[in-house]
């Protein structure tokens, strides 16, 4: 289809429409009025030549007029009513945004055409103003189906002035079109010369012509010409016919399909900011020039609030604001992220607590200085006054979450009814998406806050060790899971390590992790072995139900004697990564059943570790994709595991760097189960910063345990600490040998990140903290403890009991 220039001053040739596509007329007008380009489909529409059309006012050339008498009058007269500027007050009164809409035109040898038409501001140093764009809206009613959808395309005009301006600014007349489409279509420009610019039959024209309102107004002008016919007893001229009732389906068709389109391009996504984003595009610049997007405090941090209707100290956060003016001229005015209440005699105070949409056609000076009075040291009455305005309100369940105020461009026909009810669905439709979003963040933040309420934040430096976790949920439908990982503090400067992974995944599972992760704390602090502990953990399981299924790693490092001690029940196996050589190895462990199986034996095993090694645990959603081989997985872990990183974080990302790149369909949503990632570096304890003394169950031992603390203690460099370190061992001594059943007992200092102390003898009964008064003989020993210790506690042991406490090293 060519809507190029005349060739060799040949007629034009009325070329059949293809399929989806419209004849157009193309005119551009500079900057005094004149038309500076005319194509073939103008001459078509418009019945002028286009040596004729060249250099003449658009005016004189597109008037907007009737076939009729007077009608130019009656025309006018219905402009009053709120027809808005045509396209003949289009062309004389200059235009900054895109506008559209519909014309009655006179032309030679035509009794009339009617037009629909489409106008953009040209932005650029040349001295073309206007971009104009017009078809049949005859052709359109008869078109069938091919035409339902308005597709302008370009046609060749190569002799049109600033050609490369207007291609570089496509852009900005035709919104929606990408960098890289406005880049390609200048090559084609500059190759071709000819270039076919055009929408696909799903794109619309960002602006739709004023169905509604123009044909309200074109059918008062048929009924007040007919009347006067029928006054004057003349017969009612056919072109005076009723059609009304095809328009108004027109009208409400485009408002239908207009909705339609804004639901499909709203909720995409679950996030409330997106989600925000997403409502506020879709109306700028078809629906209205200006978008301003208001929600609750409590909508914008996903919490739940409170039944009832909002009042003047209900605060509203500014969430966006769209819209065609040039940029930045909102952005110091109304910024986006302020919060405010509105007062009772505000529009939109009326639109918050009536849930319904507020009208305003044009904002007064008055309005204006009462809705400016709100904004401290900031004049909006410029950005307001003269515009009409829409207020509707964003609600869902008969709750208003917020509101949009819509404001047009005074050039702009006002908002009516059916633009109000328009807004009222659009508002009706948006509530709905953003009431999901918040829910889905609300749920969101409570599943986060149960997740690290059941997740340890462990201490990335623990006796003899530094540690670094992970974990990273398996859904973004919710963020619990059942994977989980621990450290545990033991007697002796021992640390256990646990890593775990209850069957299935939800809140559900999270429940069991939750039940299962405060077994095994609660166990270790009883120093069971690991495979006891297993073993009591599998007990406790079937206790609790037949669906209590988990795997199980635990592992317990002893700093001094530099052994790991190892017990699995059904879990992957653990990554040991040598300091000497670098080289990575999964350990051969007894792999055992699943907890919660019952009736099957777990064993432990011990390895023997070095200064500088890394031990690797994690959960089987890291190593594991459906439809992918294990193997391969557990291959990456090892490798990954082995390579050098500047931090204990950084080896941990390194290695969910690397499992991801092995498992690329993870990276886009494909992983369904949680990862849990704990890294041990076990550097040991150096047996010059281990004292231990065997004690007789003597009273006398107690002046003995005071000298030999404060000796090493001076030896250490630590005299700040003799003092109290001296005082509390004497406690612990005296108790040990107040309750000894005649065995030995151990006291042992250890020189690490702190100071530990600890005291152990066979009696398997733990002391506990009492009330002791001034004259009680009993119960002020731990108080001291207590008092001057920086942690202390009691465990049972195989023979006896250990009770210890830390003292805070001094800075050096």
């Amino acid at each position: 289809m060519d809507h190029g220039t005349d060739r060799a001053g040949q007629d034009p040739v009325t070329e059949p429409a293809e399929p989806g596509r419209v004849p157009l007329a193309v005119v551009v007008v500079d900057r005094d009025g004149l038309v500076s380009h005319w194509s073939r489909g103008a001459r078509r529409l418009f019945g002028v030549p286009r040596e004729e059309a060249i250099g003449r006012t658009a005016l004189d050339l597109l008037p907007v007029s009737g076939a009729l008498p007077d009608q130019r009058d009656t025309l006018a007269d219905a402009a009053g009513d709120g027809l808005g500027p045509g396209l003949g007050s289009t062309l004389a009164g200059g235009l900054s945004y895109p506008a559209a809409g519909r014309a009655r035109l006179t032309t030679p040898g035509n009794d009339r055409v009617d037009v629909l038409w489409w106008a953009y501001p040209l932005v650029g140093p040349g001295p073309e103003r206007l971009l104009v764009l017009a078809t049949d809206a005859g052709g359109l009613r008869t078109g069938g189906g091919a035409f339902e959808r308005i597709g302008p395309g370009f046609a060749p005009h190569t002799d049109l002035p600033g050609a490369e301006d207007l291609a570089r600014g496509l852009p900005e007349i035709l919104p929606g079109m990408s960098v890289g489409e406005s880049t390609r279509i200048v090559a084609q420009i500059l190759e071709l010369g000819y270039p076919v610019l055009e929408f696909s039959q799903n794109d619309r024209v960002p602006v739709t012509p004023d169905w509604g309102v123009a044909r309200r107004a074109e059918r008062k002008v048929r009924r007040a010409l007919a009347a006067r016919a029928l006054a004057a007893g003349e017969p009612v001229p056919e072109e005076l016919r009723d059609e009304g009732e095809d328009l108004e389906y027109a009208a409400v068709r485009e408002r239908l399909e207009f909705l339609n389109e804004v639901s499909g391009r709203i909720g995409t996504s679950l996030d409330l900011s997106r989600t925000i984003v997403e409502v506020s595009k879709a109306v700028v610049p078809r629906f209205t020039d200006v978008a301003g997007t208001y929600l609750r405090e409590q909508v914008v941090a996903g919490e739940q609030f409170a039944d009832g209707v909002p009042d003047t100290t209900t605060l509203w956060h500014r969430v966006a604001v769209e819209h065609t003016d040039e940029p930045g001229r909102w952005d110091d005015v109304v910024p986006v992220g302020e919060a405010m209440p509105f007062p009772a005699h505000t529009p939109f105070f009326q639109c918050m607590t009536s849930g319904e949409p507020v009208l305003v056609p044009r904002i007064s000076e008055e309005m204006g200085h009462a809705i400016a009075a709100q904004f401290e040291k900031r004049d909006i009455r410029p950005l307001i006054t003269g515009r009409s305005m829409l207020v509707v309100p964003l609600k869902a369940r008969d709750v208003v979450l917020g509101f949009m105020i819509l404001l047009r461009h005074p050039e702009r026909p006002v908002f009516n009814d059916m633009d109000r009810v328009t807004g009222a669905e659009l508002a009706a439709r948006a509530g709905l998406v953003l009431d999901n979003a918040r829910m889905y963040t609300f749920q969101e933040n409570v599943a986060e806050t149960l997740q690290d309420s059941m997740l340890p934040h462990i201490p990335p430096r623990m006796a003899g060790c530094d540690i670094a976790t992970r974990y990273l949920p398996g859904t973004l439908l919710g963020r619990v899971g059942g994977d989980w990982f621990d450290a545990v503090k033991l007697h002796g400067g021992r640390t256990a390590f646990v890593v775990g992974d209850v069957m299935g995944h939800g809140l559900n599972s999270a429940a069991k992790m939750g039940q299962l992760r405060t077994a095994v704390q609660t166990m270790a602090g009883l120093d069971l072995p690991p495979a006891q502990l297993l073993r009591n953990l599998d007990d406790l399981a079937q206790r609790l139900g037949d669906t209590y299924l988990a795997t199980c790693l635990y592992a317990v490092y002893d700093p001094i004697a530099s052994e790991l001690h190892l017990a699995n029940a059904g879990h992957i196996p653990p990554v040991l990564v040598r300091a000497d050589d670098g080289r990575s190895e999964l350990l051969d462990l007894p792999t055992g059943a699943p907890i919660g199986v019952g009736g099957v034996p777990f064993r432990a095993v011990s390895v023997r570790v070095e200064p500088g090694d890394r031990l690797v645990m994690c959960t089987d959603g890291l190593v594991e994709m459906r439809g992918e081989d294990i193997g391969v997985g557990l291959a990456t872990l090892c490798e990954s595991a082995a390579h050098p990183a500047a931090s204990m974080d950084d080896a941990c990302d390194t290695i969910i760097r690397a499992l991801a790149a092995t498992f690329p369909a993870a990276g886009r949503g494909g992983r369904k189960d949680d990862v849990a990632l704990l890294m041990a570096r076990l550097n040991g304890i150096e047996p010059g910063d281990v004292a231990e003394w065997r004690l007789a169950p003597d009273p006398a031992e107690a002046g003995r345990a005071r000298a030999v603390v404060r000796e090493r203690l001076h030896e250490w460099g630590l005299p700040k600490l003799v003092a109290p370190a001296e005082l509390m061992a004497c406690e612990l001594v005296t108790n040990a040998v107040r309750h000894s059943q005649a065995g030995p007992i151990t006291l042992r200092l250890v020189r690490g990140d702190t100071l530990l102390c600890e005291v152990d003898d066979d009696d398997q009964e733990l002391p506990t903290l009492i009330d002791a008064g001034p004259l009680d003989d009993r119960g002020r020993g731990l108080r001291v403890v207590s008092t001057l210790a920086h942690a202390w506690g009691t465990s049972r042991t195989r023979t006896g009991k250990t009770v210890w406490f830390e003292l805070t090293l001094p800075r050096r």
